[in-house]
């Protein structure tokens, strides 16, 4: 519960709007509570016979009731909602500005479906909390006791009855259920998060998977862990099953024991209850748990948000670890340099020390095979992860001093896998530096060999990219990050991979002018160091430092 109070403070609900939505939701069962009794007096009381007049008011007042129950359902649902909108957008802008200013590996430590999943679908399950369970339960609360002490004022006995009943519906079964389905909860959401893991994977590198005869598996073990997510939904549903069944089980009980109390103190005293009111009492429970009716699937809803707080508050305590925060200004010509640096992952392997240099405007490559600690290394010389051993400098300053803005505007790292967004080339461009014009990125895009692909869009840069760049291929989808590279203002770039996934002769092409500084694709004085696992033999490259796994030894 602690997690779910610190994942719930991201919401930034308003007391305001969550009063609102309470109010109309109890307005709501409040006319079908009032709606009830009413209809049983009219009812016993039209058996009567009275004179018609006698039953006009009660008339126009059933017909009212029902009316407003369906409008303030209507602003319930609203109410609702809006708050639950309000909050999920408000967490996921809190949970990205803590991302953007904590500690750097603390994203870029989990894979990317567990990212998506953190910040995407446990988000939602924050908003579902408002509106499946903070409002119903608050408005079962208060239309319970309504109708107990509605009850017990015509009797007390039937009032202790239907308040039994309500404890059962309302407390007993939604515990039970929620307690059941803890476990297939927790294996669902394990199996979903493998799910989009793999998913993720297949749709947005399913040519070269293709190529390389890992599509099929690949899909197989997605669609497994699919299975495997909804028999554990399914498993999760038996409970529910049984907590749903006690609401018409408490129902029945509520009203043949109100029934059973009212007929014998009828019948032992006719003058101390009259026939209307015996309806009153028969027929006004139906209504009391309706509010009730909701509670076990509320409880569930709690009990997923529990795990998905969990989830988001671990990746919130990454972010706030404790890391140094320097104050030196990035000042001085850019001179990047590694001294007995040794990179890893926490609680991982540990690659060789390698000594670096990367003066201004140099051009690097590092080249290695898959796993052998390349990536990491670049990581560790952009200060996303922390040497664990030796020391990287700029300009002299160690990067643990240097203030963490000024560094990002010094050195960027580009990833193999950086994400581009469901919206325009033009804005996915913009990500790198915001005030990028049609102009400027036209032109980064000629330069990676997009301009003829941009001309003959629709839109041109203002074509909108599916999500997860679903509408481009792997190539163009790595010249994309390649140009918004390009734009950054950065003056030391380090590029994982950039010409991964095209054909071999226009990677060589884009290599040779990355590490050329008369190529004119880089401006001469932006440093450039390229990690990639196959370099052409004519590069102008300053430097070359081949890598084998566990071990970074300079050539």
């Amino acid at each position: 519960m602690n997690d779910l109070r610190r994942a719930m403070a991201l919401l930034e609900l308003e007391s305001r709007r969550v009063l609102t939505a309470v109010a109309a939701g109890v307005a709501t069962l409040g006319s079908a509570l009032l709606l009830a009794g009413l209809s049983a007096w009219l009812i016993v009381r039209a058996w009567e016979m009275p004179p018609v007049l006698d039953l006009t008011v009660a008339v126009v007042a059933v017909r009212a009731l029902g009316i407003s129950r369906g409008l303030f359902r209507y602003f319930e649902r609203l109410a609702t909602h809006e708050t639950a909108l309000r909050g999920t957008t408000s967490a996921r802008a809190n949970l990205y500005r803590r991302l953007a200013e904590g500690d750097p590996a603390a994203a870029a430590g989990l894979g990317r479906g567990d990212l998506l999943a953190r910040t995407g679908s446990d988000v939602d399950a924050l908003g579902d909390v408002v509106v499946r369970a903070l409002v119903p339960i608050a408005v079962a609360a208060v239309l319970s006791v309504a109708a107990v002490v509605t009850l017990a004022v015509i009797t007390p006995a039937a009032g202790a009855v239907l308040a039994v009943a309500l404890l059962v519906a309302g407390v007993l079964a939604p515990w039970l259920s929620a307690r059941a389905a803890a476990t297939a909860d927790a294996r669902a959401d394990a199996a979903r998060t493998r799910f989009t893991e793999d998913a993720v994977t297949v749709l947005d590198h399913a040519a070269e998977l293709r190529v390389a005869g890992r599509l099929a598996p690949l899909a197989r073990r997605a669609r497994a862990s699919n299975v495997a997510s909804v028999r554990a939904t399914d498993r999760s549903a038996v409970p529910s099953a049984f907590a749903d069944a006690a609401a018409p089980l408490a129902v029945g009980a509520s009203v043949l024991g109100s029934l059973l109390i009212g007929i014998t103190v009828f019948g032992s005293a006719p003058d101390a209850m009259s026939p209307t009111t015996l309806g009153v009492l028969v027929l006004l429970p139906l209504s009391a748990f309706e509010a009730t009716s909701v509670l076990p699937a509320a409880a569930q809803t709690l009990n997923r948000a529990r795990s998905a707080a969990g989830r988001i508050v671990d990746l919130l305590d990454r972010a706030d670890r404790p890391v140094p925060r320097g104050t030196a200004p990035a000042d001085g010509p850019g001179r990047l340099q590694a001294v007995g640096l040794c990179s890893g992952w926490p609680d991982g392997t540990v690659t060789a020390p390698l000594d670096l240099d990367v003066p201004s405007g140099s051009r690097i490559a590092i080249v290695g095979s898959s796993g052998s600690g390349k990536t990491t290394a670049l990581m560790t010389l952009a200060g996303l992860l922390p040497p664990r051993a030796g020391a990287v400098t700029l300009d002299g300053t160690d990067l643990v001093d240097v203030d963490p803005d000024a560094l990002r505007r010094r050195i960027g790292f580009f990833a193999e896998d950086a994400h581009l967004f469901d919206t325009s080339i033009l804005e996915n461009l913009r990500v790198a530096r915001g005030d990028i014009d049609e102009d400027e990125a036209r032109t980064a895009l000629a330069a990676v060999g997009l301009g003829e692909w941009v001309d003959g869009l629709p839109d041109g840069v203002h074509t909108v990219l599916g999500a997860g760049a679903r509408t481009v291929s792997g190539g163009q989808r790595r010249r994309i990050l390649l140009a918004r590279a390009l734009l950054s203002p950065a003056q030391i770039l380090l590029l994982d991979e950039p010409t991964e996934h095209l054909d071999d002769e226009a990677a060589e092409q884009l290599q040779r002018r990355l590490l050329d500084r008369e190529a004119g694709l880089v401006d001469p004085d932006r440093s450039v160091v390229v990690v990639t696992h196959r370099l052409p033999c004519d590069t102008a490259a300053d430097r070359v430092v081949r890598v084998e796994k566990n071990a970074l030894p300079a050539s």
